[in-house]
């Protein structure tokens, strides 16, 4: 007995001095108090200062998980769940029946052994935690049961026909212990404190049990499980690849394949097998590799099936767990207990159901599937240097957060000439409203926003009408849930969470550069580099993604510290090397493919990269940050407003690969700025509004002229006015809410119908035009900036005279009308290339006399106009020869031509399901069943070219 006497003497005391419980031990179907004191600052995890309310956020569980059965609580949310009595002294009471209050089953009851708590505001921005900062976790029960065999794991990994027996203890005295395996009783013992069962035999399968420990009413039940190591070694095509492998000629099978160094053996574990695997479904594994498969057979074509990988180590590291439960790191569509509940079905339609009883994320099958039927099968993606990027964060791009709104308002898009948009990160990532740094499955796409046909259809459009789709695609880390993070984590808890283990083959124990988030990948490794080319093929392959935006590629690196910003931002050949690596992988794919840098410094490192392969016409785009000079300028503030760093001379590159931008998702907004801190004076405010908007649209000018490739953030071109650190409720917060979801006036508001807001738009989209339809844009340029009255000079001396050859852009961001001079190349006819009849030129003899510009405006000229006509069919928004009557209408409208086809659209340019196709002239079109109100209405000619009316229905 003197072991057991030990063992009884190392058991932790639990207490805690903030928290007091009324009676003491808590019982699961009894009433109890639990008060918590604020006075008591012993805790170094924030803490609750004068709080208005404090709420109780908790949940009930086992051992193993104290949150795993219930919790009650919306964290953030003043909602009165979970909200405790202030006892005017710094204490805080809330009174409740566990069983009732948590709203478990009688089962549950029965296993639950503890109730985790973390204490909040009302608002969530101040917590209370215990001293170790882990959350609060009481005993409920006064019948404490701890098995020592299996350990909190719950799970006992045994050789096949091998033996093992359970052994347990209570705190609270003599009790009766029954085992049952597979439901059936095997051994009992009553009246002891300390169990011992017989010996378990020539175990040759998985086995459920439980130990079900009786004391007077008191009934704790501990269910586990042991799991037979017996992997066979069977050699697998090379043909197959990590992750689901589907079989083209018979959808009833699907091949499985994960590779998984250091593991002893791995089960699937599935709902073709109810999650009950037996040793039929133990995974077999590649002769001389770390590669574990399983042909899964009998499925039926077309349905959806559900599985997860539970994957084991009998001599894990110090901390990590014997077993994990785990999607599959290739997933393509995962289901997750986290926040599939809060998708809207307008988004995922028919979204298949989490698996009852399961934990965590499970990967999806989908045999016999039926191919998207694509309409552009290659689309000829517009030159690099021709790019004019649109940024998107889907999730505030509208009201519903989906791609059904991108291809709602590609007519939006391609009236603002743009050719690419570049979506912010649209893999599956944890939770749902995120900006989508926070990945956790590179080759799954986040359910929140709509399933993978719509995708596809998004990207068809887009392609369909000249615009090509990039990806931010965040690959310096991943997030918890990562299967490829928890396999090999350190979860000494054993809550099913951790950080990566020093075994872990894809992940660094710590950050070996100074932009640490997440779980750092190490790509030096090759098995972080098979993942990631293989995270390249399936976008490329799938859904034909143009590019790729890689985020924060400074993280590359192996040769740095955490916190090591000199060495971070400094020349890493490494990181050159593995970054090229990628390139040239995606370019095996896509020979065309976009390959975009978020590096932002190390000069020297950024021009190998935009020379790399450029005489086979390749070449990295990088990112390059404008925000400040350009901000300085629409401010009206000379210092710092040098422009010059928006183009690729300043970066001394062999071709035109800088992306200029000057607002971003990371970047504040300028309207913002400048309504906040403008200059004035007295007859001029840049902090008015409509001063304000006019002054964004010419910044305009002196942006897209400049040659090389060009991004804009989402509603620039409307005057974005709200802070990047605007809260979802539209107030502002600098420390909390940068990564909030925003407010959306730019639809609710119709910005599109105020003419100050909408001058930016159409501002933008004839310069834009400009840049995309010209060839003198991809030329050569100068730029005079520093000052208030920045000069940009774009000119092609190999451009024959009678083309646009030479460019002058002339800008005022001064307070009161300036006298500039223009100096012209040459005297002559200089024409005002945002009049696009071509009447509007001047005659010039003195190049060297000044032309007024007014504050906030500008000019530019060419040496030949620029006309509607001189623009290609494909360039054209408007046709003059096709007419609509009556207009307004009550019940029909007509057209005078012939045409290919006519939709009806909102005021946002949303499609409100009025579409004709192959319209004969004089064809009656049914407008009663409209709204009264106004409408676009968009032509197509026979020939493709496209003219808008307004629609009056009344």
């Amino acid at each position: 007995m003197k072991n057991i006497y030990l063992l009884f003497c190392c058991l932790p005391l639990v207490c805690f001095s903030q928290i007091t419980t009324n009676p003491s031990t808590i019982e699961i179907d009894q009433s109890v108090t639990i008060t918590v004191d604020l006075n008591d600052t012993t805790t170094d995890c924030n803490g609750i200062n004068s709080p208005n309310k404090v709420y109780m956020h908790s949940g009930l569980g086992d051992d193993s998980n104290p949150w795993g059965y219930s919790v009650i609580g919306n964290w953030g949310e003043d909602d009165g769940v979970g909200e405790m009595t202030n006892n005017g002294d710094g204490t805080w009471s809330i009174t409740f029946v566990p069983f009732e209050y948590y709203g478990i089953t009688s089962s549950e009851a029965n296993s639950v052994t503890k109730m985790g708590i973390v204490f909040r505001n009302e608002d969530g921005s101040q917590e209370l935690k215990d001293n170790d900062c882990s959350d609060f976790f009481l005993n409920v029960g006064a019948l404490q049961v701890t098995m020592v065999n299996p350990d909190q794991s719950n799970v006992i990994v045994v050789e096949y026909n091998s033996q093992t027996q359970i052994i347990s203890y209570n705190s609270n005295g003599p009790a009766n212990y029954e085992l049952f395996i597979q439901g059936a009783s095997y051994h009992s013992q009553d009246n002891t404190t300390f169990y011992q069962s017989s010996l378990i035999t020539n175990i040759t399968d998985n086995l459920n049990c439980s130990l079900v420990v009786t004391q007077g009413s008191s009934i704790v039940t501990k269910n586990f499980s042991i799991y037979v190591n017996k992997s066979e070694i069977e050699n697998l095509s090379e043909s197959f690849r990590n992750g689901i492998n589907y079989h083209p000629n018979d959808p009833t099978k699907v091949t499985l394949v994960l590779e998984a160094p250091t593991k002893d053996f791995v089960y699937v574990a599935g709902s073709f097998n109810d999650y009950q695997p037996t040793i039929d479904y133990a995974m077999k594994k590649k002769p001389d590799s770390d590669i574990f498969w399983l042909e899964i057979n009998d499925l039926t074509a077309g349905s959806i099936e559900t599985y997860q990988y539970w994957v084991y180590d009998q001599n894990p590291t110090s901390g990590s767990p014997i077993e994990v439960k785990t999607a599959d790191p290739y997933s393509t569509l995962v289901l997750s207990p986290f926040d599939d509940d809060f998708i809207p079905a307008s988004n995922y339609p028919n979204l298949p159901a989490y698996p009852e009883g399961q934990k965590r994320e499970v990967t999806v099958i989908e045999t016999g599937q039926n191919d998207y039927n694509w309409q552009v099968l290659e689309f000829n993606k517009p030159a690099k240097e021709n790019l004019v990027i649109y940024e998107i964060l889907l999730r505030d791009f509208d009201t519903d957060s989906s791609f059904q709104n991108l291809i709602d308002r590609v007519e939006y898009f391609k009236n603002l000439n743009i050719n690419a948009i570049e979506l912010m990160p649209v893999m599956e990532f944890e939770g749902n409203e995120s900006w989508g740094y926070n990945p956790a499955f590179h080759m799954a796409l986040d359910k929140f926003y709509g399933e993978k046909n719509k995708f596809k259809e998004l990207i068809d459009v887009f392609h369909q009408n000249g615009i090509a789709v990039i990806l931010d695609l965040a690959f310096n880390h991943a997030f918890g849930r990562s299967p490829l993070v928890r396999m090999w984590m350190e979860d000494p808890d054993g809550n099913g969470w951790g950080d990566p283990s020093v075994e872990n083959p894809y992940f660094n124990y710590e950050a070996t550069h100074s932009y640490g988030v997440g779980a750092d990948f190490n790509h030096s490794s090759a098995f972080t580099k098979k993942y990631t080319k293989r995270v390249i093929e399936h976008w490329i392959e799938e859904f034909k993604i143009d590019g790729f935006r890689w985020d924060l590629t400074k993280g590359f690196t192996q040769n740095c510290a955490s916190g090591d910003d000199v060495c971070t931002n400094t020349y890493q050949s490494d990181r050159v090397s593995i970054l090229k690596e990628y390139a040239d992988h995606s370019w095996s794919v896509d020979p065309n493919h976009y390959v975009i840098f978020e590096h932002l410094g190390s000069q020297q490192e950024e021009k190998e990269w935009a020379d790399y392969r450029i005489d086979e016409g390749k070449g990295i785009l990088l990112w390059g940050n404008t925000t400040a000079p350009y901000g300085q300028l629409s401010m009206g503030y000379s210092s710092n407003s040098n422009l010059s760093s928006v183009g690729h001379s300043s970066r001394d590159f062999v071709n035109k690969h800088l992306i200029g931008y000057n607002e971003s998702h990371d970047e504040e907004r300028i309207m913002f700025n400048n309504l906040q801190y403008g200059a004035s004076n007295s007859s001029y405010d840049v902090k008015e509004l409509n001063t304000s908007l006019q002054r964004v649209a010419s910044l305009g000018a002196v942006f897209f002229t400049v040659p090389g490739p060009k991004m804009i953030w989402h509603f620039g071109e409307l005057g974005m006015d709200n802070s990047i650190y605007t809260c979802s409720d539209g107030t502002y917060d600098f420390e909390e809410c940068k990564l909030d979801t925003k407010p959306q006036p730019q639809w609710v508001e119709n910005w599109v119908e105020e003419p100050n807001r909408y001058n930016i738009y159409e501002t933008w989209a004839r310069l834009i035009e400009l840049k995309t339809s010209q060839e003198v844009f991809k030329g050569n340029y100068a730029i005079d900036s520093g000052n208030l009255t920045p000069k940009i000079y774009v000119y092609d001396n190999t451009i024959n005279d009678n083309l646009l050859k030479n460019v002058v852009i002339l800008s005022n961001f001064d307070l009161e009308a300036r006298d500039i001079v223009p100096y012209f190349p040459y005297p002559g006819t200089w024409y005002d290339l945002m009049d696009n009849s071509g009447e509007t030129y001047y005659d010039i003899t003195n190049t060297s006399l000044p032309i007024t510009i007014e504050p906030g405006s500008f000019k530019i000229y060419g040496n030949v106009a620029v006309t509607e006509n001189s623009l290609s069919s494909d360039d054209l928004n408007f046709i003059d020869y096709v007419e609509m009557y009556p207009n307004p209408s009550k019940n029909f409208v007509y057209f005078s031509s012939d045409l290919n086809q006519v939709q009806i659209l909102d005021l946002n340019l949303k499609f409100v399901n009025k579409k004709i196709n192959s319209y004969k002239r004089g064809q009656k079109i049914n407008i009663s069943n409209l709204d009264d109100g106004l409408y676009f209405v968009k032509t197509e000619s026979n020939n493709n070219r496209i003219k808008y009316f307004k629609l009056l229905k009344n």
